[in-house]
C-alpha cells in the first residue's frame, strides 16, 4: 500500500506531498496524523530548511472525507473535541512551525483543505485553484480556521468568506489576501522550487524561527507587552550565532552565504 504522505529533499527544500489523490486528499483522522508526522519529520531533518506543502491529484485537499463526516453524527463530545484537537494541532503546528512553510495549491482547496493551504506562510496557486470554506452549507461551522482567518484577513473579508460558504477564484484568493501569488501552472513547480531555494540561500534559520514565533505572538498582546516582548527578542537576537555572523559578512563586504 502507497504511503499517504511523501516526503523528499531536493535542495534543502523539504517536499511534503499529499497522496490521497482517490479521495481528493479528504482528511481522515489517520491522514492528518501521517501530515503531522511529516512535518514533524521535516522540522528535524538538518537537510530540509524550507517545506513545500502540495498534492497528488485533482484536489489540494476536499476537507473532511465521508467516512470522517458519517462518524460525527456517532461520536460523543469527548471523541469529536479529540477528533477537533486532531485536526487543530495540524494547524497550529504548521501556523508555528520553526521553518518556512509553502503551500502549493492546484485545484480544489475546500473547508480544512482551505485551511490547511492558506495557514502556510506562502500560498502560491494556479488559475484553477478553487477555494472555499464550505461549512455552513452542511450545518456545521469553520470553528478552527475562523481563529487564523481573522488573523490573516480581518473581520469583514472572513464574514463574508466563513458565513457564505461560496467556492471562489485563485483571484478573488489573492484580492482577499489569502494567497500570496498565482503561478502558471506550466512553470509552477520550477517557481516555487527557485522561491524556496532563494530563501534557503539569503535566510538565516535562526531569523526564520524568531520572526515566525514573533508573528504568532505580538497580535495576542497589548502595546506595551508586545514593545517589551520585541525589545528583548532583538536583544537576545544580538548575541545569537547567524547575528554575529550576518553583521561581521557586512561589515567586511564578505557574501553571505546562510
Amino acid at each position: 500500500m502507497e504511503a499517504l504522505v511523501l516526503y523528499q529533499v531536493l535542495d534543502r527544500v523539504g517536499y511534503i506531498t499529499l497522496n490521497r489523490p482517490e479521495k481528493r486528499n479528504a482528511l481522515s483522522y489517520a491522514f492528518v496524523q501521517e501530515i503531522k508526522d511529516a512535518i514533524s519529520f521535516a522540522e528535524k531533518d538538518p537537510n530540509c530548511k524550507v517545506i513545500v506543502l502540495k498534492a497528488n491529484g485533482e484536489a489540494f485537499c476536499s476537507g473532511a472525507d465521508l467516512a470522517s463526516l458519517q462518524q460525527l453524527q456517532n461520536n460523543s463530545f469527548e471523541e469529536n473535541l479529540a477528533d477537533s484537537n486532531h485536526l487543530a494541532e495540524l494547524y497550529l503546528q504548521i501556523y508555528q512551525s520553526n521553518k518556512i512553510v509553502i503551500s502549493q495549491v492546484e485545484g480544489a482547496a475546500f473547508a480544512g483543505g482551505c485551511g490547511l493551504a492558506t495557514i502556510c506562510d506562502f500560498c502560491f496557486a494556479n488559475k484553477h485553484a478553487k477555494f472555499a470554506y464550505t461549512e455552513v452549507k452542511i450545518g456545521f461551522i469553520p470553528a478552527i480556521v475562523m481563529v487564523f482567518l481573522l488573523r490573516m484577513l480581518g473581520e469583514k473579508a472572513a464574514r463574508k468568506i466563513l458565513l457564505t460558504g461560496d467556492v471562489f477564484s485563485a483571484d478573488k484568493a489573492l484580492q482577499y489576501g489569502l494567497i500570496t501569488d498565482i503561478i502558471d501552472e506550466q512553470i509552477m513547480e520550477e517557481e516555487i522550487h527557485q522561491f524556496a531555494v532563494k530563501l534557503c540561500n539569503t535566510s538565516s534559520s535562526q531569523s526564520i524561527t524568531s520572526t515566525k514565533e514573533m508573528l504568532a505572538k505580538v497580535p495576542e498582546l497589548d502595546l506595551l507587552a508586545a514593545i517589551e516582548y520585541a525589545a528583548n527578542m532583538n536583544a537576545n537576537a544580538r548575541s545569537s550565532a547567524d547575528c554575529k555572523k550576518g553583521i561581521h559578512a557586512f561589515l567586511n563586504k564578505e557574501k553571505l552565504s546562510w
